[in-house]
């Protein structure tokens, strides 16, 4: 079924022969929240910056406070490396706080799966997407928009206002059937 699917345009040559289920792929499916994603293991595959996106993967729906074990993990993974907050979201001053109070840089309304703003935050790296890590709780737009680019993947569960794993989050596991439709393993 995969050898089917149209491939879509990528910067890399190498990236234009991507199908859509290898668009779909993360590189790292985790199995909880980014506040339990192993920090080290980011690091032993070279990465040296994160592009983390804000709802459902740092702060709970319509939430505007972190999560204490969220707020723990980003310090930690602060002093090891660069954090830019990339958001769909277009709300300045929700998406602005979190990032003050990190001491971070942020863009909103990113328009996730597009390239440019993305490319942007790229530029300000200064770094190839190789070592660059996006890490989103959705696949249509984080997992895609980073794989366009070449950037490391990783999918992480919504987090809850309790900073868990939500349960019930029917969006992710929409886009997750979907993606193993299309041949994505998500595994």
């Amino acid at each position: 079924m995969s050898a089917n699917w149209r491939t879509i345009e990528a910067d890399d040559p190498m990236l234009a022969k991507l199908t859509l289920p290898q668009l779909l792929q993360p590189d790292w499916v985790a199995g909880g929240t980014l506040a339990e994603l192993p920090l080290e293991q980011l690091i032993e595959r070279r990465i040296q910056a994160l592009v983390l996106d804000v709802d459902r993967t740092l702060l709970p729906r319509r939430g505007t406070e972190l999560p204490p074990a969220m707020e723990r993990w980003l310090r930690q993974a602060q002093q090891r490396m660069p954090l830019h907050l990339f958001s769909n979201n277009p709300s300045r001053s929700r998406i602005g706080s979190v990032a003050e109070q990190l001491g971070v840089s942020y863009t909103t309304n990113a328009g996730k799966p597009r390239r440019g703003p993305l490319r942007q935050v790229l530029d300000q790296l200064a770094l190839p997407p190789t070592r660059v890590a996006l890490v989103g709780d959705r696949v249509f737009t984080d997992v895609l928009a980073g794989n366009r680019l070449g950037l490391y993947t990783v999918l992480v569960k919504p987090v809850n206002p309790e900073g868990l794993p939500c349960r019930h989050d029917h969006w992710q596991q929409l886009e997750v059937k979907l993606a193993r439709l299309t041949g994505a393993t998500l595994v």
